[in-house]
């Protein structure tokens, strides 16, 4: 097992060495395109097997709706391979010039990062829309599926390869681990520093903790979303209802749904029925603090100081009343997990005074916050969403796959 990783990664710097133009990244792309149209029915009966397997092992349902494929989630595959090959290519970018005074001409130029190693779980959409990504930002990419999916994403990565093939560009820009052996996970993460130069988990609490707590290798992402939406003494309530029924229950399951709400006291008396019905009604699981529970008519159930750290992925929210702006911004700064949060608010000093304050990757006014996502932002897919302080931050897309490097000329100076 060791060999096959270690040759897997010098494959990959080997690929990495590589310099590709445009032209021939999105010609890759577009071949890609075709080729998982063209084997639509291979790439189903694949995925239906691992579909099979997974319920047979009594899979989550919720995971096994992650994992499934249809001839319209292949469709949006293709969509967003299509959507990054009309991005502009992020390679080789003057992002900045400085002439010095010393004679020093400085141009700041966009680079690849290098090798990304991806470990992730259920989705095989990641497969592609990650391949596509890296592979158009001229990094080289090491797969690291999860076993529920192993078909699905050997299949997709395959025609990835088979695209490269077809250009005469070497098929190890990309590379499917096929070993299922669990040992895998911590030889990426430990033994494989001089070859991997990222690594970014996709996936559940656990699979992300342990990247996070045995990683050797920097590390792109985030562990838990716990995000916040802050309805503002100043709040259009209308507008408060439509984006809180959005916010939590468009898709719970997701890193961006929101998780708890902040409900400005002022308005708990003649508000708060209005904007937490409207959630109950849609089958969500109110849990409340002391004042949110005197006020609200409908089942709540009494929240605890737990409830304020628990990312629930499920239509459960819980909810709590503030005096003011700092102390909502105080408490997202201590339980948020700097994800995403938002503001409702009609008042455009108190929106700033949030949007400066709070600490988090992805801040927002007026808007839900399930829009947290590189597809929405026009990045063309992600590779998922940090929160590190370091950049990058918030969903890395194609953008934000590159690093820089300095280059300098000068006429022969020399430094006293």
């Amino acid at each position: 097992m060791n060999r096959e990783l270690i040759n897997i990664g010098k494959n990959s710097k080997k690929a990495f060495s590589i310099n590709l133009d445009s032209k021939k990244k999105n010609k890759v792309l577009k071949d890609y395109c075709y080729l998982i149209n063209k084997n639509k029915k291979l790439i189903i009966n694949q995925n239906k097997k691992d579909v099979y397997l997974s319920q047979k092992k009594g899979l989550n349902t919720n995971l096994i709706n992650r994992l499934a494929l249809d001839e319209k989630k292949i469709k949006n595959i293709v969509n967003t391979i299509k959507s990054i090959i009309k991005l502009k290519d992020p390679t080789n970018v003057i992002l900045e010039k400085i002439k010095r005074p010393n004679g020093l001409n400085i141009s700041k130029v966009s680079i690849p990062i290098g090798i990304i190693g991806v470990i992730y779980e259920s989705r095989p959409n990641v497969t592609s829309d990650v391949a596509a990504l890296c592979f158009k930002s001229g990094n080289a990419v090491i797969l690291k599926g999860g076993k529920e999916a192993f078909n699905s994403n050997k299949i997709l990565s395959e025609l990835f390869r088979r695209s490269l093939k077809k250009n005469k560009i070497d098929e190890n820009f990309v590379q499917f681990i096929k070993i299922k052996n669990r040992k895998v996970v911590d030889f990426l993460l430990k033994k494989m520093t001089n070859y991997i130069d990222i690594i970014i988990p996709r996936g559940g609490k656990n699979l992300v903790k342990k990247v996070h707590t045995t990683s050797n290798l920097p590390i792109i992402g985030h562990l838990e979303g716990i995000c916040h939406t802050f309805i503002d003494e100043d709040a259009n309530i209308g507008i408060a209802r439509k984006i809180i029924l959005n916010a939590k229950l468009r898709n719970t399951a997701i890193c961006g749904a929101t998780e708890t709400i902040l409900i400005h006291e002022k308005i708990l008396k003649n508000s708060c029925n209005q904007i937490l019905k409207i959630l109950e009604d849609n089958g969500c699981k109110i849990i409340g603090d002391k004042k949110i529970r005197k006020f609200y008519n409908g089942k709540i159930f009494k929240a605890t100081i737990e409830d304020w750290s628990t990312e629930y992925l499920a239509p459960t929210v819980s909810v709590k009343s503030v005096k003011n702006l700092k102390e909502a911004v105080n408490h997202i700064n201590k339980y948020g997990t700097m994800h995403t949060d938002s503001i409702i608010t009609k008042n455009k000093i108190t929106a700033k005074k949030f949007l400066n304050n709070v600490n988090s990757s992805i801040v927002m006014h007026n808007t839900s916050t399930q829009f947290a996502d590189g597809g929405e932002f026009g990045f063309g897919g992600e590779v998922g969403i940090s929160t590190n302080t370091l950049p990058p931050r918030g969903p890395v897309g194609l953008n934000q796959l590159v690093s820089y490097k300095y280059k300098i000329t000068s006429n022969g100076k020399t430094r006293k």
